[in-house]
């Protein structure tokens, strides 16, 4: 038997069992995808993971780097965080989760590619500039978190093409705010020794849902190019 755990801070009734409909499709991946590829799970759990890339997208629901990739289980590294941002190399800071993932699948999982993957329509992103534009609500600004993560956009705000629409501005920042977020990636030693050392390469890319297309970043150039199919 189990040893029991008991709750600290809410009442027992506070967390229920897994809804109906997540069961249910459990049940079915478990008889069916997990039953016909067992063994692959069973060398997964026993010689552990050796993705080849890391991928950094957004919490979205509608962004899913493994479908998009074609991707089965122990391929990638995947982290998410809103708006696919890297903040700034600050040990003393307050950003450690995505720092932290990153430093793992760098210096302990020696990933091959580190990958950061935007998306059209992005709420982070409309949200942040609307932060840095001064029009958010005072809800926004009595965040407890999603302000202060929003505010490592400001630089790519500040730096932002002189447009005059709105949705304009707001997706030249998805893209923009990608390669703010490369720059940063580039400011953790660990990674530039990695790329210095030609051990990890980089890549910015923006996804754009709708039109199921794919751009990737050009440092030559400085555009996003559309990845032919």
């Amino acid at each position: 038997m189990p040893n029991k755990m008991k709750l600290e801070h809410l009442n027992d009734s506070a967390v229920r069992p897994l809804p109906g409909y997540l069961g249910k499709r459990y049940a079915g991946w478990y008889s069916g995808h997990y039953q016909e590829n067992k063994s692959w799970y069973q060398n997964l759990a026993t010689f552990g993971q050796h993705p080849r890339a890391m991928i950094i997208s957004c919490c979205d629901s509608r962004v899913n780097a493994m479908s998009l990739f074609g991707g089965e289980d122990g391929d990638f590294f995947i982290h998410r965080n809103i708006a696919n941002l890297i903040p700034p190399f600050n040990p003393n800071g307050d950003h450690h989760g995505t720092s932290a993932a990153i430093e793992f699948a760098v210096t302990v999982l020696k990933v091959s590619h580190l990958i950061v993957l935007g998306h059209s329509g992005c709420g982070g992103i409309k949200t942040g500039y609307h932060a840095c534009n001064g029009t958010v609500d005072e809800a926004y600004k009595q965040s407890n978190f999603i302000a202060k993560w929003l505010a490592i956009l400001t630089p790519a705000f500040e730096d932002g093409a002189k447009l005059k629409d709105d949705a304009e501005r707001i997706h030249d920042l998805e893209q923009r705010s990608i390669v703010h977020s490369l720059n940063n990636l580039c400011g953790f030693p660990f990674v530039k020794s990695a790329i210095d050392d030609g051990r990890l390469s980089i890549h910015g890319l923006w996804h754009d849902i709708g039109a199921g297309q794919l751009h990737s970043y050009d440092a030559k150039s400085g555009v996003f190019a559309h990845v032919s199919t």
